[in-house]
């Protein structure tokens, strides 16, 4: 299937409009369409089957069933809400507020609030429509294993001290009064109608919110694709030096994007040469760690626990990246070669 995509830029930029498949703006327009095709193509019918799926989630009973398990499953389950939750860093921030209320741990509310931005279906469609199954299940893995551990480590410090204080009181309030006999949230059976106009709705919100960021950031992977020479930033930024990876994170914390404007990007770094982990602690620096990030972070934590968040997500990421740097010739052999 995903041939059609190959032949329908082949035709477009090849035989239509005639540029030579060996010059860079040939190779750079053949990138860009076969990809923003294939990745709207798949969102369209991906998102909107999940959406279907997911119809029925209620945040209300995803809060009062994270309350009923013990802490080390409530990481687990945090962090995996994140994943099927839509949410940038940003808008998340309002649910994060939310569980605290709740009196829910803030280990387990961290793991969510980490998981949210580097997960979503947005961006595991795309990469397993550029990248392949291997890398989107690693991927999801680290994401996963980045918010349970954060997590983890902030209630284990008693990061909740930290909090501005009408957080913090909300959360003592919430944390003094037991739980164990409220009746669960109801939920509903919604008619298949419904969760059509459900799924059509959510399709139309996500598309029209990250086309841009398609499009950016096919562009920005198409460019470097086309014009930057092969082996430029395996030569100048992939030598295996122990300090690639964390000049990577760093450079990524000021560009803040999102996992859709990213993820093209990081097809095009992998594919000129840069190491598969350096360019996973690039990416996730940009889309977990940025600078606006912590700006609405700021609005209900203390500087104290924003920086040992930062330190944190620094630390994982910089872990996450030479760990897979020397796995990667066995965990990503197709896709470096």
């Amino acid at each position: 299937m995903l041939d059609v995509f190959t032949w329908l830029a082949d035709w477009l930029i090849y035989h239509l409009a005639g540029l030579d498949p060996a010059s860079k703006l040939g190779s750079s327009l053949h990138f860009f369409v076969e990809d923003t095709t294939k990745i709207f193509a798949l969102l369209v019918v991906m998102i909107y089957v999940l959406a279907l799926a997911r119809a029925s989630l209620n945040l209300e009973w995803v809060r009062h069933y994270i309350q009923q398990k013990n802490r080390f499953a409530g990481y687990g389950l945090g962090a995996g809400f994140g994943a099927i939750t839509p949410f940038c860093s940003c808008s998340s921030i309002p649910l994060f507020l939310g569980f605290t209320s709740a009196g829910i741990p803030l280990g387990i509310t961290m793991a969510f609030l980490f998981t949210s931005p580097i997960i979503n279906e947005v961006a595991v469609i795309m990469l397993w429509s550029l990248l392949g199954w291997e890398f989107t299940l690693v991927y999801i893995a680290i994401g996963m294993i980045v918010g349970i551990g954060g997590g983890m480590i902030l209630d284990l410090l008693k990061a909740e001290r930290w909090l501005k204080e009408f957080a913090a009181k909300a959360y003592r309030q919430a944390a003094e009064t037991p739980h164990q006999d409220e009746p669960a949230p109801e939920t509903s059976t919604l008619t298949l109608k419904v969760r059509h106009v459900f799924a059509r709705d959510e399709l139309k919100e996500i598309v029209g919110r990250i086309w841009k960021w398609v499009i950016i950031g096919v562009g920005l992977g198409a460019s470097l694709h086309g014009f930057v020479p092969d082996g430029w930033f395996a030569d100048n930024l992939g030598s295996g030096q122990w300090w690639n990876v964390p000049a990577a994170v760093l450079a990524g914390l000021p560009l803040y994007s999102n996992a859709t404007g990213v993820i093209p990007v990081m097809e095009s770094l992998i594919l000129k040469g840069l190491p598969v982990g350096t360019t996973l602690a690039f990416c996730m620096s940009t889309v977990a760690a940025s600078f606006p990030e912590f700006i609405m972070l700021k609005q209900v934590m203390q500087w104290r626990l924003l920086g040992i968040i930062f330190v944190i997500l620094l630390a994982n990421f910089m872990v996450v990246g030479w760990l897979i740097n020397l796995l990667s010739p066995w965990l990503f052999s197709g896709i470096l070669t």
